[in-house]
């Protein structure tokens, strides 16, 4: 066929839509973390599902891409149970920090797909969450370009 007749973003659909980039950090989870992972993955389903269906070329690549995306991270998913001593800042702690400016913030520790932090959850990779790992009520740790006492582990 010639080249004429064909749209220039049909051939080759698959390569034009690039994989997510995986992290190189452990894949640690809390169990609602887990759970998001497996609704994304049923979900991608779904849409590749439906792309396939429709005949969508774009789509399909699209929820293919999500599809490899989520199911490696629930294949490589370590579930981490919330800690029972809250004496130190560990994976699935609320840590509740007082910065230089007066305010208070607060933010609970969890995996990175799960990490929202304008809804209070940081990503345990996160500088803030590394800074903070093994810390206790009192110490004070670097929080962007100051610093910030932890008042509160929950």
């Amino acid at each position: 066929m010639s080249r004429a007749f064909v749209k220039e973003h049909d051939s080759d659909y698959l390569e034009d839509v690039a994989d997510r980039p995986v992290s190189d950090h452990p894949n640690d989870v809390t169990e609602a973390g887990l759970k998001q992972i497996e609704a994304a993955v049923e979900a991608a389903g779904q849409a590749y599902a439906k792309a396939q269906a429709a005949a969508d070329r774009s789509a399909l690549a699209a929820a293919a891409r999500d599809l490899r995306y989520w199911t490696a991270r629930r294949a490589s998913a370590r579930v981490i149970a919330a800690p029972r001593d809250p004496s130190e800042v560990r994976f699935g702690t609320s840590v509740t920090i007082l910065r230089d400016d007066g305010r208070e913030q607060t933010f609970r520790i969890v995996g990175e797909d799960e990490a929202d932090p304008a809804h209070g959850s940081i990503s345990h990779a996160s500088p803030l969450a590394r800074a903070m790992f093994g810390k206790r009520v009192g110490d004070v740790v670097a929080a962007g370009t100051s610093e910030a006492e932890i008042i509160r582990i929950r």
